[in-house]
């Protein structure tokens, strides 16, 4: 298991240099670090601020400064809020991966739970229903969904009982503080996660329900039944454990992905996470704040690939073997 993580690994690390070269490349390209400054100030101001950052040099030697100061630590300031392009990372990271996290784990049991419980009652009522919630859940829009519960769990109660606050809502996340997992950290998550769910439950109960399908029609599963186990142990012991591997590794890929795809979740719910600080980088055209940012989204989508690949191998022996 450590050589073929050791092999992973490797193959990893290219991917990560051509993704950092491609991202400077494509943000050079589009944005041009000094463009209000050319407006507002004299050439002289301009000229030097040039000279400072370095853009008067080539493009092969601007990318080697800036992985060199990615490496160091050394991110740069943004030019759209003066502050530590590092320290406003970190400071959005921390909402968006409390959001991926809960998110990823309550929607990854509950597709489990439903995409088991529909392989195993294939074609009855039961499944046909699940399905049917499933493809609604699909084409269901996030922002009009969570917009949705706004209106139902924040605007009609303070409406109809004349409450000072909604009884759920999220207006920045609160931090878990000593107490640990307390009532108003609850209730600040409770939308947001439930329209983050919404599509991630209906996609993945399907892949797990083909999967579990596919165990289920296998060789040794017809076996077992011949030899009169229970089905319950069948369904849990051995064709659950073993439907695992390609639904634990489509999750781990897609929640690379999230990382960085929470945009209309944290519009929605004004979280201060990354999506609103590549929102307002974009718009604002702060070139030092959004390189890291696509940085760490390349990143994070190759770590989750890495994981994907280690579990896949940890659930099925075959892999590591091949």
């Amino acid at each position: 298991m450590i050589a073929y993580a050791a092999r992973r690994l490797l193959i990893s690390l290219p991917v990560v240099l051509l993704a950092s070269l491609l991202t400077f490349w494509a943000v050079r390209v589009a944005f041009d670090p000094l463009s209000k400054l050319r407006q507002s100030q004299d050439p002289g101001v301009v000229e030097r601020e040039t000279e400072r950052l370095g853009l008067d040099r080539s493009i092969p030697e601007q990318y080697l400064l800036w992985l060199k100061g990615l490496v160091t630590g050394d991110w740069g300031v943004s030019t759209r809020t003066g502050g530590d392009v590092m320290t406003m990372i970190g400071a959005a990271a921390w909402p968006t991966l409390q959001l991926l996290l809960w998110g990823v784990l309550i929607g990854a049991f509950i597709a489990l739970v439903v995409g088991t419980y529909s392989a195993v009652r294939q074609y009855s009522v039961a499944d046909y229903t699940l399905t049917g919630a499933s493809y609604l859940g699909i084409a269901l829009p996030s922002f009009w969904f969570g917009l949705l519960l706004i209106q139902i769990f924040g605007v009609w109660p303070v409406q109809a009982f004349g409450l000072s606050e909604p009884p759920l809502f999220f207006v920045g996340l609160h931090s878990i503080g000593s107490s640990g997992l307390n009532l108003d950290y609850v209730r600040h998550l409770v939308l947001p996660i439930a329209t983050l769910t919404i599509t991630l439950v209906a996609s993945w109960s399907r892949f797990g329900r083909a999967s579990m399908l596919d165990t289920l029609s296998s060789d040794y599963v017809r076996t077992a039944r011949a030899k009169g186990v229970p089905r319950r142990q069948i369904v849990l012991r051995h064709a659950l454990r073993n439907s695992l591997a390609p639904f634990v590794t489509v999750v781990l890929l897609d929640a690379g992905l999230l990382f960085g795809g929470l945009v209309v979740t944290e519009q929605i719910f004004s979280v201060p996470g990354m999506g609103k600080l590549l929102l307002d980088s974009l718009l604002a055209g702060d070139v030092y704040v959004l390189l890291p940012w696509m940085m760490l989204v390349a990143l994070a989508v190759v770590v989750f690939n890495l994981l994907a690949d280690l579990s896949y191998a940890f659930l099925d022996p075959r892999v590591r073997l091949a």
